[in-house]
Protein backbone atom coordinates (compact mmCIF):
# COMPACT_ATOMS: atom_id res chain seq x y z
CA UNK A 1 0.00 0.00 0.00
CA UNK A 2 2.56 2.58 1.01
CA UNK A 3 6.54 2.31 2.41
CA UNK A 4 8.22 4.07 4.42
CA UNK A 5 11.34 5.76 2.77
CA UNK A 6 14.87 7.15 4.62
CA UNK A 7 14.03 10.06 7.53
CA UNK A 8 17.31 11.73 5.83
CA UNK A 9 15.13 12.14 2.98
CA UNK A 10 12.90 14.42 4.90
CA UNK A 11 10.74 17.43 3.61
CA UNK A 12 12.85 17.57 0.41
CA UNK A 13 11.85 14.00 -1.04
CA UNK A 14 8.67 15.14 -2.52
CA UNK A 15 9.00 16.76 -5.93
CA UNK A 16 9.34 20.20 -6.34
CA UNK A 17 10.90 21.20 -2.72
CA UNK A 18 13.89 22.75 -1.38
CA UNK A 19 14.94 22.81 2.05
CA UNK A 20 18.14 24.68 3.90
CA UNK A 21 19.16 25.37 7.27
CA UNK A 22 21.93 28.01 8.17
CA UNK A 23 23.54 29.82 11.21
CA UNK A 24 22.44 33.07 11.64
CA UNK A 25 23.99 33.92 14.97
CA UNK A 26 20.78 33.93 17.19
CA UNK A 27 21.55 31.10 19.19
CA UNK A 28 24.28 31.35 22.12
CA UNK A 29 25.72 27.74 20.83
CA UNK A 30 26.44 29.21 17.10
CA UNK A 31 24.41 26.14 15.93
CA UNK A 32 22.19 26.34 13.15
CA UNK A 33 19.23 28.46 13.87
CA UNK A 34 17.51 29.80 10.74
CA UNK A 35 15.37 27.37 8.62
CA UNK A 36 13.54 27.41 5.07
CA UNK A 37 11.11 25.25 3.29
CA UNK A 38 10.46 26.08 -0.64
CA UNK A 39 7.85 25.05 -2.78
CA UNK A 40 8.78 25.35 -6.59
CA UNK A 41 5.00 25.65 -7.24
CA UNK A 42 2.22 27.07 -5.55
CA UNK A 43 0.88 24.54 -2.50
CA UNK A 44 -2.50 24.04 -0.91
CA UNK A 45 -1.58 24.84 2.89
CA UNK A 46 -2.80 23.70 5.86
CA UNK A 47 -2.06 23.26 9.33
CA UNK A 48 -3.07 23.07 12.93
CA UNK A 49 -1.65 25.82 16.10
CA UNK A 50 -1.26 25.82 19.41
CA UNK A 51 -4.61 26.76 21.53
CA UNK A 52 -2.45 28.84 24.13
CA UNK A 53 -4.26 32.19 24.70
CA UNK A 54 -0.91 33.62 24.75
CA UNK A 55 0.09 32.56 20.87
CA UNK A 56 3.04 34.00 19.89
CA UNK A 57 3.47 36.25 17.29
CA UNK A 58 4.30 34.11 14.20
CA UNK A 59 1.32 31.39 15.28
CA UNK A 60 -1.03 34.58 14.58
CA UNK A 61 0.78 35.53 11.52
CA UNK A 62 1.10 31.85 10.17
CA UNK A 63 -2.79 31.35 10.68
CA UNK A 64 -3.90 34.06 8.32
CA UNK A 65 -1.92 31.95 6.31
CA UNK A 66 -3.20 28.97 6.37
CA UNK A 67 -7.12 30.59 5.73
CA UNK A 68 -6.14 31.25 2.34
CA UNK A 69 -5.32 27.27 1.15
CA UNK A 70 -2.18 28.45 -0.70
CA UNK A 71 1.42 28.99 -0.02
CA UNK A 72 4.98 28.72 -0.86
CA UNK A 73 7.25 28.56 1.96
CA UNK A 74 8.21 28.41 5.56
CA UNK A 75 10.59 30.28 7.06
CA UNK A 76 11.80 29.14 10.65
CA UNK A 77 14.02 30.69 13.77
CA UNK A 78 14.87 28.66 16.99
CA UNK A 79 16.61 30.33 19.97
CA UNK A 80 13.91 33.19 19.87
CA UNK A 81 10.06 32.23 20.27
CA UNK A 82 8.86 35.81 19.62
CA UNK A 83 6.02 35.78 21.90
CA UNK A 84 5.04 37.59 24.51
CA UNK A 85 6.28 40.55 22.46
CA UNK A 86 3.55 42.74 22.10
CA UNK A 87 3.09 45.11 18.92
CA UNK A 88 6.92 44.97 18.36
CA UNK A 89 6.78 40.92 17.78
CA UNK A 90 3.77 41.13 15.22
CA UNK A 91 5.43 43.54 13.10
CA UNK A 92 8.82 40.84 13.74
CA UNK A 93 6.70 38.39 12.41
CA UNK A 94 5.84 40.57 9.07
CA UNK A 95 8.96 40.98 8.55
CA UNK A 96 10.38 37.65 8.22
CA UNK A 97 7.39 37.06 5.82
CA UNK A 98 8.38 40.37 3.75
CA UNK A 99 12.04 39.60 3.77
CA UNK A 100 11.47 35.98 3.12
CA UNK A 101 8.84 36.91 0.14
CA UNK A 102 11.10 39.25 -1.45
CA UNK A 103 14.13 37.32 -1.90
CA UNK A 104 11.92 34.00 -2.90
CA UNK A 105 9.64 35.85 -5.77
CA UNK A 106 6.89 35.25 -3.87
CA UNK A 107 3.81 37.32 -1.55
CA UNK A 108 4.20 37.63 1.63
CA UNK A 109 0.95 36.07 2.33
CA UNK A 110 2.66 32.71 0.57
CA UNK A 111 5.16 32.59 3.55
CA UNK A 112 4.57 30.49 6.67
CA UNK A 113 6.78 31.95 9.65
CA UNK A 114 7.64 30.10 13.32
CA UNK A 115 9.50 30.26 16.07
CA UNK A 116 11.04 28.60 18.94
CA UNK A 117 13.06 29.52 21.93
CA UNK A 118 12.42 31.71 24.90
CA UNK A 119 9.44 33.11 25.36
CA UNK A 120 9.24 37.31 25.87
CA UNK A 121 12.44 37.83 23.78
CA UNK A 122 12.21 40.37 20.86
CA UNK A 123 13.89 38.81 17.83
CA UNK A 124 17.33 40.01 16.54
CA UNK A 125 15.97 40.56 13.24
CA UNK A 126 19.40 41.85 11.70
CA UNK A 127 20.28 38.30 12.32
CA UNK A 128 16.90 36.86 11.18
CA UNK A 129 17.24 39.24 8.43
CA UNK A 130 21.09 37.52 7.54
CA UNK A 131 19.56 34.29 7.79
CA UNK A 132 16.89 34.19 5.61
CA UNK A 133 18.96 35.78 3.03
CA UNK A 134 21.75 33.26 3.69
CA UNK A 135 19.13 30.40 3.92
CA UNK A 136 17.32 31.53 0.59
CA UNK A 137 20.89 31.38 -1.39
CA UNK A 138 21.85 27.62 -0.20
CA UNK A 139 18.00 26.13 -0.60
CA UNK A 140 18.67 22.48 -1.97
CA UNK A 141 16.88 19.64 -2.83
CA UNK A 142 19.22 17.12 -0.18
CA UNK A 143 18.61 20.70 2.26
CA UNK A 144 16.06 18.96 4.82
CA UNK A 145 18.40 17.63 7.17
CA UNK A 146 20.33 20.64 7.60
CA UNK A 147 16.92 22.68 7.66
CA UNK A 148 15.90 20.06 10.21
CA UNK A 149 19.32 21.11 12.60
CA UNK A 150 17.97 24.33 12.63
CA UNK A 151 14.92 24.15 14.75
CA UNK A 152 15.74 22.14 17.32
CA UNK A 153 16.15 23.66 20.61
CA UNK A 154 16.94 21.22 23.82
CA UNK A 155 16.19 17.85 20.97
CA UNK A 156 19.04 15.82 21.13
CA UNK A 157 18.49 15.08 17.74
CA UNK A 158 16.31 16.46 14.81
CA UNK A 159 13.40 14.18 14.06
CA UNK A 160 12.24 13.51 10.34
CA UNK A 161 10.69 11.11 8.30
CA UNK A 162 9.51 10.11 4.82
CA UNK A 163 6.67 7.62 2.96
CA UNK A 164 5.39 6.96 -0.33
CA UNK A 165 2.20 5.86 -1.59
CA UNK A 166 0.73 5.03 -5.32
CA UNK A 167 -2.67 7.10 -5.71
CA UNK A 168 -4.54 6.63 -9.16
CA UNK A 169 -1.63 4.71 -10.54
CA UNK A 170 0.72 7.61 -9.67
CA UNK A 171 3.65 7.16 -7.05
CA UNK A 172 3.05 10.69 -4.29
CA UNK A 173 5.73 11.55 -1.66
CA UNK A 174 5.72 12.76 1.73
CA UNK A 175 8.26 14.09 3.89
CA UNK A 176 8.43 15.73 8.06
CA UNK A 177 10.89 17.59 9.83
CA UNK A 178 10.15 17.73 13.55
CA UNK A 179 11.58 19.58 16.70
CA UNK A 180 9.91 18.70 20.42
CA UNK A 181 11.35 17.73 23.26
CA UNK A 182 9.74 19.70 26.57
CA UNK A 183 6.82 21.76 26.99
CA UNK A 184 4.33 19.41 25.16
CA UNK A 185 0.96 18.56 25.29
CA UNK A 186 -1.78 18.19 23.20
CA UNK A 187 -4.37 20.03 21.80
CA UNK A 188 -3.02 21.40 18.71
CA UNK A 189 -0.09 19.30 17.22
CA UNK A 190 2.77 19.81 20.06
CA UNK A 191 5.47 20.77 18.41
CA UNK A 192 7.14 22.28 15.31
CA UNK A 193 6.02 20.42 12.29
CA UNK A 194 6.75 21.01 8.77
CA UNK A 195 5.29 18.42 6.10
CA UNK A 196 5.84 18.31 2.50
CA UNK A 197 3.75 16.66 -0.14
CA UNK A 198 3.76 16.61 -3.96
CA UNK A 199 0.32 15.29 -3.84
CA UNK A 200 -2.94 17.14 -5.78
CA UNK A 201 -5.57 17.66 -3.40
CA UNK A 202 -8.28 20.31 -3.05
CA UNK A 203 -6.70 22.82 -0.15
CA UNK A 204 -10.09 22.36 1.98
CA UNK A 205 -10.34 18.67 2.10
CA UNK A 206 -6.30 18.72 2.90
CA UNK A 207 -7.60 20.87 6.06
CA UNK A 208 -10.14 18.35 6.84
CA UNK A 209 -7.57 15.51 6.49
CA UNK A 210 -5.06 16.71 8.62
CA UNK A 211 -6.88 18.08 11.29
CA UNK A 212 -7.80 14.11 11.63
CA UNK A 213 -4.63 13.20 11.37
CA UNK A 214 -3.25 15.16 14.24
CA UNK A 215 -6.16 14.64 16.36
CA UNK A 216 -4.41 10.61 16.35
CA UNK A 217 -0.72 11.44 16.10
CA UNK A 218 0.86 14.86 17.48
CA UNK A 219 -2.25 15.10 19.99
CA UNK A 220 -1.32 11.94 21.30
CA UNK A 221 1.84 12.91 22.25
CA UNK A 222 3.12 14.49 26.17
CA UNK A 223 6.56 14.87 27.58
CA UNK A 224 5.32 17.44 30.66
CA UNK A 225 1.84 18.71 30.16
CA UNK A 226 2.78 22.07 29.17
CA UNK A 227 1.68 23.71 26.25
CA UNK A 228 3.54 26.06 24.62
CA UNK A 229 2.81 28.83 23.37
CA UNK A 230 4.31 28.32 19.95
CA UNK A 231 3.07 25.15 18.77
CA UNK A 232 2.33 24.81 15.22
CA UNK A 233 2.17 21.69 12.49
CA UNK A 234 2.05 22.95 8.97
CA UNK A 235 1.61 20.74 5.75
CA UNK A 236 2.60 21.91 1.85
CA UNK A 237 0.54 19.52 -1.07
CA UNK A 238 1.93 20.99 -4.30
CA UNK A 239 0.78 18.42 -6.96
CA UNK A 240 3.86 17.73 -8.33
CA UNK A 241 3.46 14.18 -8.56
CA UNK A 242 0.96 15.00 -11.70
CA UNK A 243 -2.16 12.30 -9.31
CA UNK A 244 -5.26 12.86 -10.62
CA UNK A 245 -6.09 15.76 -7.72
CA UNK A 246 -8.31 14.58 -4.80
CA UNK A 247 -11.60 16.63 -4.58
CA UNK A 248 -13.63 14.02 -2.83
CA UNK A 249 -13.63 11.86 -0.06
CA UNK A 250 -12.93 8.73 -2.28
CA UNK A 251 -10.36 5.97 -2.04
CA UNK A 252 -7.58 8.30 -2.89
CA UNK A 253 -8.60 10.76 -0.17
CA UNK A 254 -8.64 7.81 2.49
CA UNK A 255 -5.41 5.81 1.21
CA UNK A 256 -3.74 10.01 1.14
CA UNK A 257 -5.09 10.29 5.01
CA UNK A 258 -3.76 6.63 5.72
CA UNK A 259 0.07 7.55 4.57
CA UNK A 260 -0.17 11.33 6.70
CA UNK A 261 -0.98 9.36 9.52
CA UNK A 262 1.32 6.80 9.52
CA UNK A 263 4.39 9.42 8.99
CA UNK A 264 2.69 11.64 11.48
CA UNK A 265 2.65 8.94 14.00
CA UNK A 266 6.16 8.00 13.48
CA UNK A 267 7.15 11.63 13.99
CA UNK A 268 5.08 11.74 17.36
CA UNK A 269 6.65 8.52 18.47
CA UNK A 270 10.47 9.85 17.94
CA UNK A 271 9.24 13.27 19.70
CA UNK A 272 8.12 11.25 22.66
CA UNK A 273 11.69 9.08 22.45
CA UNK A 274 13.72 12.28 22.95
CA UNK A 275 11.81 14.22 25.63
CA UNK A 276 14.18 16.41 27.56
CA UNK A 277 16.23 14.06 30.02
CA UNK A 278 14.36 10.85 28.71
CA UNK A 279 15.15 7.14 29.90
CA UNK A 280 11.98 5.71 29.11
CA UNK A 281 10.10 6.05 25.48
CA UNK A 282 6.26 4.49 26.94
CA UNK A 283 3.65 3.98 25.35
CA UNK A 284 0.11 4.00 27.00
CA UNK A 285 -1.68 1.83 25.17
CA UNK A 286 -5.69 2.30 26.77
CA UNK A 287 -8.35 -0.70 25.55
CA UNK A 288 -12.67 -1.23 25.86
CA UNK A 289 -13.08 2.45 26.52
CA UNK A 290 -16.69 3.83 25.33
CA UNK A 291 -15.38 6.61 22.90
CA UNK A 292 -12.06 7.17 21.40
CA UNK A 293 -11.95 10.90 23.62
CA UNK A 294 -12.60 8.54 26.40
CA UNK A 295 -9.84 6.52 26.00
CA UNK A 296 -7.35 9.35 24.97
CA UNK A 297 -8.51 10.91 28.29
CA UNK A 298 -7.53 7.67 30.42
CA UNK A 299 -4.12 7.97 28.27
CA UNK A 300 -3.16 11.19 29.09
CA UNK A 301 -4.10 11.28 32.62
CA UNK A 302 -1.45 7.95 32.83
CA UNK A 303 1.17 10.13 30.72
CA UNK A 304 0.58 13.36 32.19
CA UNK A 305 1.17 11.85 36.41
CA UNK A 306 4.82 12.91 37.57
CA UNK A 307 4.66 9.70 39.83
CA UNK A 308 3.84 7.43 36.86
CA UNK A 309 6.71 9.15 35.04
CA UNK A 310 8.93 9.23 37.84
CA UNK A 311 8.30 5.45 38.96
CA UNK A 312 9.33 4.47 35.11
CA UNK A 313 12.41 6.16 35.47
CA UNK A 314 13.80 4.48 38.73
CA UNK A 315 12.50 1.57 36.95
CA UNK A 316 9.61 0.75 40.03
CA UNK A 317 6.68 -1.16 38.72
CA UNK A 318 4.30 1.06 41.07
CA UNK A 319 1.04 0.04 39.27
CA UNK A 320 -0.32 1.63 41.89
CA UNK A 321 0.04 4.95 40.23
CA UNK A 322 -1.27 4.13 37.07
CA UNK A 323 -4.49 2.91 38.45
CA UNK A 324 -4.90 5.85 40.35
CA UNK A 325 -4.21 8.08 37.24
CA UNK A 326 -6.61 6.30 35.73
CA UNK A 327 -9.44 6.53 38.56
CA UNK A 328 -9.17 10.21 38.38
CA UNK A 329 -8.74 11.11 34.61
CA UNK A 330 -12.78 11.69 34.70
CA UNK A 331 -13.80 8.87 32.97
CA UNK A 332 -16.60 6.58 34.63
CA UNK A 333 -14.63 2.96 35.10
CA UNK A 334 -15.29 0.04 37.07
CA UNK A 335 -11.95 -1.15 38.92
CA UNK A 336 -12.93 -4.94 38.95
CA UNK A 337 -13.52 -4.23 35.30
CA UNK A 338 -10.25 -3.12 34.85
CA UNK A 339 -6.75 -4.44 34.02
CA UNK A 340 -3.30 -2.94 33.71
CA UNK A 341 -0.01 -4.63 31.79
CA UNK A 342 3.34 -3.48 31.80
CA UNK A 343 5.09 -4.91 28.61
CA UNK A 344 2.35 -7.75 28.71
CA UNK A 345 2.72 -8.99 32.13
CA UNK A 346 -0.18 -8.51 34.21
CA UNK A 347 -0.16 -6.30 37.40
CA UNK A 348 -3.88 -5.17 37.87
CA UNK A 349 -7.11 -7.58 37.58
CA UNK A 350 -10.39 -7.45 39.70
CA UNK A 351 -9.78 -4.51 41.59
CA UNK A 352 -6.65 -5.89 43.29
CA UNK A 353 -3.07 -6.31 42.44
CA UNK A 354 -1.46 -9.58 40.82
CA UNK A 355 1.32 -11.99 41.38
CA UNK A 356 3.88 -11.49 38.79
CA UNK A 357 7.21 -13.15 38.19
CA UNK A 358 9.63 -10.43 39.64
CA UNK A 359 12.26 -10.86 37.14
CA UNK A 360 10.08 -10.96 33.92
CA UNK A 361 9.02 -8.03 35.17
CA UNK A 362 12.34 -6.51 36.37
CA UNK A 363 13.13 -6.88 32.17
CA UNK A 364 10.40 -5.01 31.38
CA UNK A 365 11.17 -1.65 33.73
CA UNK A 366 14.61 -2.02 32.71
CA UNK A 367 14.11 -2.17 28.93
CA UNK A 368 13.73 1.77 27.43
CA UNK A 369 10.37 0.91 25.45
CA UNK A 370 7.69 0.10 27.42
CA UNK A 371 4.16 -0.37 26.97
CA UNK A 372 1.17 0.33 29.61
CA UNK A 373 -1.47 -1.66 28.45
CA UNK A 374 -4.67 -0.50 30.33
CA UNK A 375 -8.15 -2.73 29.59
CA UNK A 376 -11.32 -0.87 30.65
CA UNK A 377 -13.26 -3.24 30.01
CA UNK A 378 -15.90 -1.67 28.85
CA UNK A 379 -16.38 -0.75 25.20
CA UNK A 380 -14.74 -1.48 22.25
CA UNK A 381 -12.74 2.02 21.37
CA UNK A 382 -8.63 2.51 22.72
CA UNK A 383 -6.46 5.38 21.44
CA UNK A 384 -2.35 5.00 22.23
CA UNK A 385 -0.90 7.94 24.29
CA UNK A 386 3.32 8.49 23.60
CA UNK A 387 5.02 9.73 26.57
CA UNK A 388 8.61 9.03 28.33
CA UNK A 389 9.58 9.41 32.17
CA UNK A 390 10.91 12.21 34.50
CA UNK A 391 14.69 12.25 35.27
CA UNK A 392 17.07 14.35 37.19
CA UNK A 393 18.33 15.83 33.78
CA UNK A 394 14.61 17.21 33.19
CA UNK A 395 14.71 18.88 36.02
CA UNK A 396 18.31 20.45 35.16
CA UNK A 397 17.27 21.36 31.73
CA UNK A 398 14.65 23.35 33.10
CA UNK A 399 15.99 24.70 36.01
CA UNK A 400 19.23 26.35 33.27
CA UNK A 401 16.91 26.84 30.40
CA UNK A 402 16.85 30.96 30.37
CA UNK A 403 20.87 30.77 31.84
Amino acid sequence: MFSEKSAEAGVTYPRGFLAAGVRAGIKKSGNPDVAMIYSEREAAVAGTFTKNAVAAAPVRTSQAVVATHTARAVVANSGSANACTGVQGDADAAAMQRIAADVLGCASQDVIVASTGIIGQLLPMDKVEQGIHAAADVLSPTGSADAGRAIITTDTYPKAGAISVTLGGTEVRFGVIAKGSGMIRPDMATVLCFITTDADIDGVLLQEAFSEVIEHSLNMISIDGDMSTNDMAIILANGAAGNPKIMEKGDDYALFKDTLLVLCQGISEKIAADGEGATKFITVHVKGAMSFADAKTVGMSVANSPLVKTAFFGEDPNWGRVICAVGYAGVPMHPAHTTVKFGGIPVYADGVGVSYDADALRAVMTAHDIVIEIDLGDGTEEAKVWTCDFSYEYVKINGEYHT
